[in-house]
């Protein structure tokens, strides 16, 4: 699972690499520029979002671990 984290946010650092050149050309008057800067944008939002849920589901899935664990050492004494 971590292995995906570490893979989403490669993701999201190579899109936005990608559109730093796209708001420099957009801020020079490139209107095209600035349409795939505001697409981009959108993509961004998303999957930022997407691994905002990712990372929570992960560490819910950690604290649950932890609880059965602690659960099983207390059920063993």
């Amino acid at each position: 699972m971590e292995n995906l984290t570490i893979q989403m946010w490669l993701k999201i650092a190579e899109l936005v690499a990608d559109l730093a050149h796209d708001v420099r050309k957009s801020s020079g008057g490139n209107s095209s520029a600035g349409v795939r800067t505001r697409k981009g944008l959108r993509k961004l939002k998303n999957l930022a979002a997407a691994l905002t849920k990712h990372s929570v589901e992960l560490d819910k899935h950690r604290k649950a671990s932890k609880v059965e664990d602690k659960v099983e050492v207390e059920g063993e004494e």
